[in-house]
């Protein structure tokens, strides 16, 4: 039982890790080529909905590695990711509100457990095509 809630817990650290590192670093990779401002995102609207695009896949991919490395109830441990990137995002609207549009930071919070259940579904559905088995407990 403990063998497992480490593996649980392991699962949604890892795709938080992999959603954190990917956007942080296509971040900084476009700050650096000069096409995001360093230290705000008062930018075209376009520019935004890149981003967002963007941050969007890196979330599907954290969500989908989150569910694939669930020790079972694979979408379940995709949700409890996503409320923590709805957590995660709602925070940093608050905390950096000044620091771009207020509807960024809260389209990251409202997309959050759609993109984690998208995950979910993609790996279930991934898994249950092939016949590979895996533990479905709702």
């Amino acid at each position: 039982m403990k063998s497992n809630r480490l593996k649980s817990i392991w699962a949604v650290f890892a795709g938080l890790l992999v959603i954190i590192m990917l956007s942080v670093g296509f971040d900084t990779v476009l700050k650096v080529m000069d096409i995001l401002p360093w230290d705000h995102l008062f930018v075209s609207t376009e520019l935004i909905l890149f981003v967002l695009f963007y941050r969007a896949v890196f979330s599907l991919a954290g969500c989908y590695l989150t569910a694939k490395l669930a020790p079972q109830n694979p979408m379940k441990h995709a949700i409890i990711l996503g409320i923590i990137g709805t957590i995660l995002s709602a925070v940093g609207a608050v905390v950096a509100a000044l620091l771009g549009p207020v509807w960024y930071a809260w389209t990251l919070a409202a997309i959050a457990i759609p993109i984690a259940w998208l995950g979910g579904k993609l790996y279930e559905k991934k898994h249950a095509a092939s016949g590979s088995e895996y533990i479905i407990k709702q």
